[in-house]
């Protein structure tokens, strides 16, 4: 199918164009941004630095940190230009390459999310066979792998998009570039797109949600068949709780956004939903890991006692 294509940029109207709030906008997801580039980076710097981190689950980690890091890059620097300058011009090529490091840095954190779970349990419920299992070559192929469904989930998204007419319309109402708000403003058939969106990426988030709950079904029933005191109980489910929160985090504002059908009346709540897992939630992982994890604070501390 040919490229029909007339319309060569978009404008992005953004969340706001009231001017006071434009302003305190601006400096909330600028300090959001910022936390979650220096906040991601720290934990990333660390897990290289300190070679008692250099286990399966905190290889994840470093890996799940560059996502947030690339993925709140992907959207919040254009977001906050539009504060400032108010709407925001945006070429067909340009809105095509966000729409694609969007999903794909998107669908990447749901299936490392997964695995990550999948790590938790060989880890509690099978700890003798935990370094065998968890090799290094394994921790590498299945990081490797939530990279490449990625890639395969956002370049179909990016194909399909990229064949679709647009004559005429070119306001988006929205503050990126995304799947929903691109088909609303097509003139051709976008069919087989919503049935793409609707399906396939329902299934990119339901199948690693799925695994992420049998995981923890199997911790969970372990734990009270094979530990008998409280304490020995909490003590290694506590490890999950970091991830948990994170899981939340991604997959609550996630399901009310893609899982319900698409229609044009829901696209001021999608872009509501959708400021949570592009801005706020890349800020709020390395809080949750550092509050959390008492290893990662540990080494937060000795690091930053070194360097005082």
């Amino acid at each position: 199918m040919l490229n029909h294509t007339e319309v060569s940029e978009f404008i992005l109207l953004g969340l706001t164009d009231i001017q006071g709030l434009q302003y305190f906008f601006f400096i909330f997801f600028l300090l959001l941004y910022l936390t979650s580039v220096l906040g991601n980076g720290v934990i990333v710097t660390m897990i290289i630095s300190q070679p008692r981190l250099h286990t399966p689950m905190y290889f994840f980690l470093g890996n799940l940190s560059c996502l947030d890091i690339f993925y709140s890059t992907v959207t919040v620097p254009k977001m906050l230009t539009g504060f400032l300058f108010g709407r925001q011009p945006i070429s067909f090529g340009g809105c095509l390459a966000q729409l694609y490091f969007f999903h794909f840095l998107g669908s990447t954190e749901a299936v490392l999310l997964a695995t990550m779970a999948y790590d938790r349990y060989v880890a509690i419920c099978n700890p003798l066979c935990y370094t065998l299992v968890m090799n290094p070559r394994t921790c590498l192929l299945l990081a490797m792998t939530s990279w490449f469904l990625g890639f395969a989930h956002a370049m179909m998204h990016s194909i399909m998009t990229s064949q679709l007419s647009f004559c005429g319309h070119k306001h988006i109402h929205h503050f990126f570039c995304d799947v929903k708000p691109l088909l609303n403003l097509a003139c051709s058939s976008t069919s087989l797109n919503m049935a793409l969106l609707n399906v396939v990426t329902t299934s990119i988030a339901l199948g690693p949600f799925i695994l992420i709950i049998l995981s923890y079904l199997y911790i969970i029933i372990f734990l009270f068949q094979k530990v008998r005191s409280q304490e020995g109980r909490w003590k290694p489910f506590s490890t999950c709780a970091s991830h948990l929160t994170v899981v939340a985090l991604l997959y609550i504002p996630l399901f009310f956004n893609y899982t319900p059908p698409s229609s044009s009346r829901s696209s001021k709540r999608d872009m509501q939903v959708s400021i949570m897992y592009s801005a706020i939630t890349p800020a709020l992982n390395p809080l949750i890991y550092t509050l959390r994890n008492k290893e990662v604070r540990s080494t937060l501390n000795k690091t930053l006692g070194r360097r005082l």
